[in-house]
């Protein structure tokens, strides 16, 4: 076809020895991430499957430039709302750092403190914002910052309704290469394998919404009998705590079941509601009997008027 590379954008380089790659630089840079390999010892270095010692380890990490493009992201935000209210900061910062780290979240940026890094660099631009419309360090960390729970210097304020709003860390949502999940080999989107699709990104287009979001939190598994879903199976929507029993129609209420596991875990709600309502009875039932006079008579009450 006449297609050929560009010598500019063509590098020949090899990820674990720097003097095999051309410019004598091991790694290279990928949509962001930089692919390396490092030599480690025995007891760090990862085996093969015949449990052979590799003698190195690969790392996938931010490149350097995506992490000074996203510094300069929150920087440009800060400035832009240096007169704004630190609520309206927080609402512009959270989804730039959410964004990022998702990003990021099957790479080794928590290995190599990358995001503890990021961290720390929107910290010192923070402080500057905050010492800046305050005029010195003291009054601003009484004004901006608060403490929550062990942690201390939290970027954050109330809303109208009283509850705290604190922008996100980096930290918080962590990053690892080995939680990422290979396809198999025989998987397609468009074989229809439903159940598989839906656990692994938690969306499918021919799958209601709220069952992709229970399969993947759930991992493929039923929370009652602890199977794999199989595509064939029925799976039932049902609530953890009945709401007969107070349970709320929320996320963390729901769960995804076998149709057949379901119908033991309906039977099980239905002794405890019944049990409840049979408790409520007597409860009202005594309450009645409290407010008038009666006598037993052949074990019968009887109610005596005064």
């Amino acid at each position: 076809m006449g297609l050929e590379l560009k010598p500019s954008k063509t590098r020949i380089a090899h990820t674990l020895k720097p003097e095999l790659s051309e410019d004598g630089q091991a790694g290279f840079d990928f949509l962001g991430y930089h692919i390396q390999q490092f030599p480690a010892g025995k007891y760090n270095s990862p085996r093969n499957t015949h449990r052979e010692i590799l003698g190195f380890k690969t790392l996938i990490t931010p490149t350097t430039k995506s992490s000074k493009k996203h510094q300069e992201s929150i920087r440009r935000t800060i400035r832009k709302h240096k007169n704004s209210s630190q609520a309206l900061l927080i609402k512009e910062l959270n989804p730039i750092i959410r964004g990022w780290c998702n990003y990021y979240q099957f790479s080794d940026a928590q290995t190599v403190n990358a995001l503890t890094r990021q961290d720390y660099l929107v910290f010192q631009k923070l402080r500057a914002w905050g010492k800046r419309r305050c005029g010195n360090l003291k009054d601003a960390r009484k004004q901006y910052y608060t403490k929550i729970g062990k942690r201390d210097w939290i970027f954050a304020t109330r809303k109208e309704n009283g509850n705290l709003f604190w922008l996100l860390s980096h930290s918080n949502f962590g990053s690892s290469s080995n939680n990422y999940v290979k396809v198999k080999g025989e998987a397609s989107p468009y074989n229809g394998n439903l159940v598989y699709w839906s656990t692994r990104m938690g969306k499918n287009p021919e799958m209601p919404q709220r069952k992709a979001i229970m399969l993947k939190k759930q991992k493929g598994k039923c929370n009652w009998c602890g199977l794999h879903f199989r595509e064939t199976d029925v799976l039932e929507e049902d609530h953890i705590l009945a709401t007969a029993l107070g349970g709320k129609n929320e996320y963390n209420n729901l769960q995804l079941l076998h149709g057949h596991c379901h119908d033991e875990k309906t039977a099980i709600d239905l002794m405890e509601i019944r049990t409840k309502q049979c408790t409520q009875f007597y409860e009202k039932l005594s309450r009645e009997w409290a407010k008038v006079k009666f006598i037993w008579i052949d074990d019968i009450p009887v109610i005596v008027d005064c």
